[in-house]
């Protein structure tokens, strides 16, 4: 076989290659391996490694299906969780107002083969979230941190008993969302801990079972 030939075959192999892995989704440590690439690009904000691995096991322990996130970046913290929600079978929709971000995260879930786990939404949160019908088993805020108390009041009642409420910073960030904070941690229906595996702090408030 001359090197032509052989080129060819090396192409055609690769293309083949790559076609499965659209149709299958690369394995979790592919993903990983790629997430690591990702990470922390110029103007991309991403939650930390240890957040994003927590939401992993956090949607797997909960067997949670239908998640929502507002604010998705380049889609880093969407992709820990979707190769979760591949798992129990669930979906994934994520927010995003910036159309250069909206354009790199599309990207990401493409390369990891989660884009059928995995919807994006451009657009301004504030306006989508009104026209989204629940229950979701679980929100993850991680956005414009003022407005984290204008999320909460329009999900919570599309949050499910049993489902849960998460949001980033609320270490690093807590003067900016001080109204958000007082809501989860004094809110009757609502069982929240904070989270401080990273400088950056995940609430996460648990909707009672008793709740409406």
């Amino acid at each position: 076989m001359n090197v032509t030939r052989r080129l060819m075959v090396g192409i055609l192999l690769m293309a083949a290659s790559l076609a499965l892995w659209a149709e299958s989704g690369l394995d979790d440590a592919a993903i990983r391996a790629y997430l690591d690439r990702i990470h922390g690009r110029a103007g991309m904000m991403n939650v930390p490694q240890a957040d994003g691995e927590f939401l992993h096991h956090f949607i797997l322990e909960h067997n949670y299906k239908r998640g929502l996130e507002v604010g998705t970046s380049n889609g880093y913290s969407a992709i820990w969780m979707g190769m979760a929600l591949r798992q129990t079978g669930g979906r994934l929709l994520t927010l995003e107002i910036d159309q250069r971000r909206a354009g790199l995260a599309r990207e990401n879930f493409r390369a990891v083969g989660l884009e059928e786990v995995i919807e994006l939404r451009e657009g301004d949160a504030l306006k989508i979230i009104p026209e989204l019908e629940g229950p979701f088993d679980f929100v993850f805020i991680d956005a414009w941190k003022p407005d984290y108390i204008r999320y909460f009041d329009m999900l919570y009642p599309k949050l499910r008993p049993g489902g849960a409420i998460l949001a980033h910073n609320v270490i690093s960030h807590r003067r900016e969302m001080k109204d958000f904070l007082e809501t989860i941690q004094n809110h009757p229906d609502l069982q929240t801990r904070i989270d401080r595996r990273s400088r950056s702090g995940l609430s996460i408030s648990i909707k009672r079972l008793s709740a409406r």
